[in-house]
Order: C-alpha cells, then structure tokens, then sequence
C-alpha cells in the first residue's frame, strides 16, 4: 500500500522563524514530529513518502502515487488544510487527517472522510486492519489516553535531516496544571505520561547516528510534569553524553516552578540544556489569578527568571494581553516587566479561546464567543468580546510588540540577560550554518537595517567584555530580526 503523509504549510508567524531561516540556510524550524512517529506505527511493507510543505511542494504526481493521505496539523495550519485535502479529493485521493487541528476542529473540514481524533498510539491497529480490508471507518477515537512506553522511534529516514533547524523529540504528555486558557489538558490529561529514558535515548542515538549535530527540542508540554522521572530522563542524558559525546544541544518548556528545582537546574544544564520557554503570561496578579495559573501567581517573577538564567539556561517567555482582569496599564506594566527580567525571546500573544478550553467554555456561557481561533495569538485577531476597549487593546498590544522589539531596547534586554546569564555545561562547537548566519547578521543588521548603532554597540560590548557569551548574543540579535519583522507588520 502506498501512503503519503503530508503536512500543512506554516503562516508568517512568531513561531515560524521564517524570517531567520535564510540566515542558516534552511527550509523550517522543525519537521513534523507527529506524522513521523505515526510513519514508524504503520505496516513495514508499506510505502511511504512524506512531504512537508514547508520545505517541498506537494506535487499532483505525488497525490496520484497515493492510495491513502494521511494528513496532520495545528489550528494555525487551517487554511493551508483545507487547500491540501481539497486538492486530494479533487484527484480521488482519501484522506485520513489527525493531530491538534482535527482533534478539536474536524467538524470543518467536511472535504475529509475519515478521521484520527485524539492520539494516534491508542488505535492505529484498528485503523491498520481497516485499511488492509478496505473498510476505513469515518472516525476513530482512543477510549484512553496511550501508555508511550509502546511509541516507536520516529521515521527519521522519511526527511532530509540537513532542511531543518531544529529536530523534535518528545518524553511527556500532559500537564499537571490546568490553566483556564490552554487547551493541553482537554488533549493529553493532567496527569503527565512519559515514555522510558532508554527510549528517548534511542531517539537521540538515531539522529546522532544520522549525522545530527544541532540542537534538539524536547517537545513536552511541560518537562518537569513528573520530576521523578525526568530526573531519571536526565541522569540518563548525563550518561549518554559521556559515553558518546554528542555534539547536540537541548531545549524545551517548562512551568516557572523549575527555578525551586536547583538540582534539576543543575542536571539539565549538565544533559546539555541551553534553553527553556516558560509560561510567565502577565505580572498582574489578579489576571493570574482569574487563568488559574497557580504555580505563578505567588512568586516573585523577575526572580525566577534570573534563578534559572544564573543556573545557566536562557529563557524564552510566552506572555498574554486581554484578561478579563487586566488594568488600563497592563501593556506598560508588560514591557516594564520583560525588560527588567531580561527575557530576549518574549512571545508576546493577544489572549485566544481554543476550543475545549475552560475559558472558551466560559466565554460561551456569557455570550462572548465571536469566531473560532485562528490558532496564532499574535495575529491581533480577537476571537471573543473584551472587557478591555477593543480598539484599544488592539493598538495598545501592536505597540507593545513594536517598542518590545524596536533594536535599542531589543537589545537592551538582551544584555540584561548577558549580564545574568552564566554559560555553562556541554559547551556545542560551531558549523558551517552558525558561521553562514553570523556573515549574514553583519551585513543584514550591521549594515542594511536601522538599529546599526545599537548592534555594533552589542557586537563589541560583548566581544571585550563577555567574550564567552558572544555567540549567544549573535544568536538572539539574529532571532530579534524575525521578531521585529513579524512585530512591524502586525
């Protein structure tokens, strides 16, 4: 049997990195980790051929090749979705559609017959013997979330390696938290799921065995969900280092609640951890305290931020605009806080009810509602009625991300971190893209772009200061490029 798995093309958006991509050489940030793990659950003797958009053209021979589509996604990828799956049904092709998209918004792509909602583990055998008799249900649903102690290694072979940023791997699922806005305990459950170290080192060992030399994103929704066992991941990863000296680096995201945690800090940054996004969204207090976000709402922020930048981690932060209990002030209050705090890479995000969400449930019971969402919170498209003045949270938040990532206070904030920040651990040798995108950053935010002044002053502050921290600070002055793109054309 031939199948092609085919994945959406991404918009212009904070989380595609698109404008930074030319600076290493590369087609997307990630490959799709979903629809390469599925690859590894279907029949040896099957044919297979992947193909992501975001580095490749679909091409009507390649539709034609397939005797079944399998397709996947995020509610971002919705409009390049529905393209994809009309253009197959238009060539006779079925679809067999799953991930996040579908698992929450299937009812709208009436264009697709079949459907994976929910976690592919727990019913791709029925779905396997559908296909060989020739009998493929409209739907299939686990009746429980899947133990991933049984998820194979992705298929790996199905891309080229060399097109990527970036390659995903995941250890949990779930989250112990239940925030009113997010939407990962309505998918995955609140009690964190883990696959067993030995697994994710065989993961790694592939793609070190591969050629892989980048870094890794370890995917979870939060990594320290289950610190009994990410301990137990980790000390596996320090062992793994040792033996075979890997030239990869780690990142991941986690809850604020990391910095109580120095000896996990401390083994993380020993693994080989670079970087962490964590969940700060606001520092009003009464706004965390409507999202339910606990495990914020009672800490000292800014200190956190730096306990886990001293530890030798960069923070990357995710922030939210348009509470029911934010103040007239809350986009002063916002860039007040990110700039102190340090935090260079601050996706900062208008607040958007997803489906099967508490907060969309209780926007829905007050009349609220106004659209589905577009699954991209910086789009500056509100899906529900505001408390705040809509016009005015609108602009106030297209001015936040403006002044936010205007060079000299992007800039700014990044030697706030430098001077917190403490690089330590596995310490990733440079390559031909890293040395590509620092010519590149000389010519594009030296010479071209405004902000010239303010770079040259980083450049060179840095390199007779801070020499160690150098490639960091090219680093993030290269990813403030995309941000300030995506930023001017809000």
């Amino acid at each position: 049997m031939n199948v092609l798995l085919v994945y959406p093309r991404h918009p212009d958006t904070f989380w595609s990195f698109k404008h930074v991509l030319r600076f290493l050489g590369k087609r997307s940030a990630f490959p799709p980790l979903g629809l390469l793990t599925v690859a590894a659950m279907l029949p040896a003797d099957w044919s297979l051929k992947l193909v992501d958009t975001n580095v490749e053209p679909l091409e009507d021979a390649c539709i034609d090749w397939a005797d079944w589509v399998m397709l996947s996604g995020m509610i971002v990828h919705k409009a390049s979705a529905h393209e994809i799956a009309q253009r197959c049904a238009a060539r006779g092709r079925p679809v067999i559609a799953g991930g996040p998209l579908f698992t929450t918004g299937h009812a709208d792509f009436p264009e697709i017959p079949h459907f994976v909602l929910g976690e592919a583990e727990g019913v791709i055998a029925e779905l396997v013997a559908d296909l060989r008799r020739g009998s493929v249900r409209p739907e299939y649903r686990a009746a429980s979330f899947p133990d991933l102690r049984a998820t194979p290694v992705p298929r790996w072979d199905l891309i080229e390696l060399r097109r990527y940023v970036t390659m995903p791997v995941q250890f949990s699922r779930g989250c112990p938290f239940d925030c009113e806005f997010c939407d990962i305990v309505a998918m995955y459950g609140r009690l964190p799921r883990t696959k067993a170290p030995q697994q994710v080192i065989a993961e790694l060992e592939s793609l070190r065995r591969a050629g892989w030399r980048d870094m890794v994103f370890i995917v979870d929704d939060n990594f320290i969900g289950h610190r009994k066992r990410v301990r137990e991941l980790l000390g596996a990863l320090v062992d793994w280092r040792a033996r075979t000296r890997p030239q990869m680096g780690f990142l991941t995201e986690a809850s604020v609640n990391l910095a109580d945690e120095k000896d996990l800090l401390e083994l993380m940054v020993r693994a080989g951890f670079r970087k962490v996004f964590v969940g700060l969204e606001t520092p009003v207090v009464e706004s965390l305290e409507e999202c339910r976000k606990v495990q914020n709402s009672k800490r000292d922020l800014v200190g956190a931020v730096r306990a886990i930048q001293a530890a030798g981690l960069e923070v990357m932060g995710g922030f939210i605009v348009g509470f029911d209990s934010d103040p007239l002030d809350v986009f002063r209050r916002q860039f007040e806080f990110i700039q102190r705090a340090g935090v260079v890479t601050a996706m900062v995000g208008l607040l958007s009810a997803l489906p099967q969400t508490r907060l969309y449930e209780r926007l829905a019971r007050e009349g609220r509602i106004l659209a589905d969402s577009v699954g991209d919170n910086t789009a500056a498209v509100l899906n529900f009625v505001p408390r705040l003045d809509r016009a005015q949270l609108h602009e106030g938040y297209r001015e936040l991300m403006r002044s936010l990532y205007a060079p000299r206070n992007y800039y700014r904030r990044l030697r706030a971190f430098l001077s917190t920040w403490q690089p330590r651990g596995p310490r990733m040798r440079l390559n031909w893209p890293d040395l590509r995108a620092f010519l590149q950053s000389i010519w594009t935010l030296g010479v071209r772009q405004r902000g010239q002044l303010a770079f040259w002053g980083l450049f060179w502050g840095t390199l007779l200061a801070r020499p160690r921290k150098l490639r960091a600070a090219m680093e993030l002055a290269i990813m403030g490029h995309h941000f300030r793109t995506v930023a001017e054309r809000l």
